[in-house]
């Protein structure tokens, strides 16, 4: 990536050499040229003194990266996210000591002061209306706000966001399918006088009615960002309708667990069972924590939360039953690479004999790669969107290159 900062070799984690996706895009691009160029909305925009500089959202640390000599604050829900902006910073040959830059979660406190404030546009609207709800009371009236995306991205609803919870709004021209939002800190919404919404919108919390299998009553808690918020999406329940909960003890993973309501459904069922829930997603992992919590009773078997890289925190030969409902998205791009890497990931931390149970939209195909990776799949259940698919480890068979 070529920027007014610098030339910098940057990559998405974890990599994957047949991943072509580019760990930038033009909106990245844009928001650099303008903040290089010196000229924001209100005069110029000094960085070198411009104090506090918050980013919200990179993506995959490009913009972290371009800004390291100015000192920012990255805030991000992804792990992976996390991950790429460490190893770019590190091929950039900056680090992440305490001298260049701070990384924090969306489960963080923001900075005492922000007084630049860089938004990268979320896919999820409710997961921008929560961190700009978060960072206002941050915010002062002579913070420098300027947001970027692509140009379908950015909807009325966004800048709705930005006028109604940080003050007036605007748009740049579009650049390459990209487009910048400028908004200006409106001071009886901002600083010490900002006020959420009361009560606040999240996290928000349903319980799952009785068409929903083994989760049904279950009391499930979202926080911003997740997935189908407030019910239970039709493949998550075509899932918990044909999982397996006679677990007898099992050590199982909900993975990519999102609210955590499969991994749940499991732990009620079976006392026993020791759950791990993973997720790359710190506000999926707080949500099924939160969910967990709602529904076991005190004293239960303690659950594990991770997150991060799928389960490459597990050892291997370590877990019994894998469950997994993948994503097929990565942000606006659609791909199945996040899948397999799921399925691979899967296989490795099975004993033998351990199965890897998957649910999926039908068109995927997952089952080609499950029969080439595990040398077998059964159809569980299937009906016309969504398929479950099972797949067992067998012992002593090799990995396929």
């Amino acid at each position: 990536m070529t920027t007014p900062f610098g030339s910098y070799e940057l990559t998405r984690f974890p990599a994957d050499p047949r991943d072509r996706l580019r760990a930038w895009d033009a909106a990245d691009e844009y928001l650099l040229h303008h903040l290089a160029a010196g000229t924001g909305e209100r005069g110029p925009v000094d960085l070198a003194g411009a104090g506090q500089i918050t980013v919200l959202g990179d993506r995959w640390g490009a913009l972290t990266t371009a800004l390291a000599a100015h000192h920012p604050t990255q805030i991000t829900d992804s792990a992976l996210s996390r991950s790429a902006t460490e190893a770019n910073l590190d091929r950039a040959g900056i680090g992440t000591s305490k001298a260049t830059v701070t990384l924090l979660t969306t489960q963080d406190a923001p900075p005492a002061r922000i007084d630049v404030l860089l938004v990268r546009v979320p896919k999820s609207l409710a997961l921008l209306e929560d961190q700009l709800y978060r960072v206002a009371p941050h915010v002062h009236a002579g913070t420098v706000v300027v947001g970027a995306g692509m140009v379908k991205e950015i909807h009325t609803s966004t800048l709705r966001l930005f006028e109604q919870i940080l003050g007036p709004t605007k748009t740049s021209l579009a650049e390459k399918k990209a487009r910048l939002i400028f908004c200006t800190p409106d001071p009886a919404l901002v600083g010490e006088r900002a006020v959420p919404p009361s009560p606040a919108p999240w996290p928000l919390t349903y319980t799952v009615d009785k068409d929903g299998g083994s989760g049904a009553g279950l009391t499930v808690v979202n926080h911003a960002g997740i997935f189908c918020a407030d019910r239970l999406d039709i493949g998550t329940r075509f899932f918990l309708q044909n999982i397996p909960t006679n677990t007898d003890g099992a050590r199982v993973v909900d993975l990519g667990c999102g609210n955590g309501v499969v991994g749940t459904a499991v732990a009620v069922a079976d006392e026993d069972a020791e759950v791990v829930f993973t997720d790359e997603s710190y506000q999926a992992v707080a949500s099924a924590r939160a969910t967990y919590e709602a529904n076991v009773r005190p004293g239960r078997r303690t659950a594990e939360f991770h997150v991060g890289d799928g389960v490459a925190m597990l050892a291997p030969g370590s877990v019994d039953l894998v469950l997994c409902n993948p994503p097929f998205h990565s942000h606006q791009a659609t791909s199945d690479a996040t899948a397999l890497r799921m399925f691979a990931q899967s296989r490795k931390v099975l004993r033998p004999g351990g199965e890897l149970w998957v649910v999926a939209n039908r068109h995927m195909g997952y089952h080609t790669h499950l029969r080439r990776l595990f040398g077998n799949d059964e159809v569980v259940a299937s009906e016309p969107k969504f398929v479950v698919l099972r797949a067992v480890k067998r012992e002593n068979r090799p990995r396929p290159m």
